[in-house]
């Protein structure tokens, strides 16, 4: 008897790796196409808000939900070395203009950022189908206190940014306009 569980165990190991790599393998071919990624994300938390809309309930599990999301807001728009926190040999924020230009690393990169708000609505989504997790709430008490923890929140990582001049997004290539060839007819090569 013992042989055949170790069996079975083994079996469903072996299909649960298999089912890992094809998961691994569809989310790495996902990686490329952000603009999709928050697409199929958005809609998501379309449906999951509609959920909630038409259950009328749920409200914890929102409000939980909404905190997550702020921490993970934080780690995306925080460099991943603090320069006020932890001193690095590794790459930091200039603060002065003759500083060399260091390219913005973040704590949390763009594509983590976006899986983990991605499970996250679809474990809230899951959690809607239990009453367990319906617990009974003043909901606009949840909200105003929710804006305020987010406005808090935002205005201190602002001063931060404003403080170590860093901008966490990429905003495109810079365009310089530098000295333009004169359209004289000589031409500085000699053919």
């Amino acid at each position: 008897m013992e042989v055949d569980g170790a069996s079975a165990a083994a079996a469903l190991n072996k299909q649960r790796l298999e089912l890992s790599k094809l998961f691994q393998y569809y989310l790495d071919k996902t990686t490329p196409h952000a603009t999709y990624r928050w697409i199929g994300t958005f809609v998501l938390a379309l449906l999951y808000a509609l959920r909630v809309y038409y259950v009328q309930g749920f409200y914890v599990v929102t409000y939980g939900l909404g905190i997550y999301i702020l921490n993970l807001l934080i780690g995306f728009l925080s460099p991943l070395v603090d320069p006020e926190s932890e001193p690095s040999d590794g790459p930091l924020l200039p603060t002065k203009g003759s500083d060399e230009f260091k390219p913005f690393i973040r704590r949390l990169p763009e594509f983590k950022f976006w899986y983990a708000i991605t499970k996250a609505f679809c474990v809230a989504f899951v959690m809607t189908f239990f009453s367990l997790f319906d617990v009974p709430v003043f909901w606009p008490i949840l909200l105003c206190y929710w804006i305020v923890l987010f406005v808090l929140t935002m205005r201190r990582q602002i001063m931060h940014m404003i403080k170590y001049r860093y901008i966490p997004f990429n905003l495109g290539k810079q365009k310089y306009s530098g000295k333009r060839p004169s359209t004289s007819g000589s031409s500085p090569r000699a053919d």
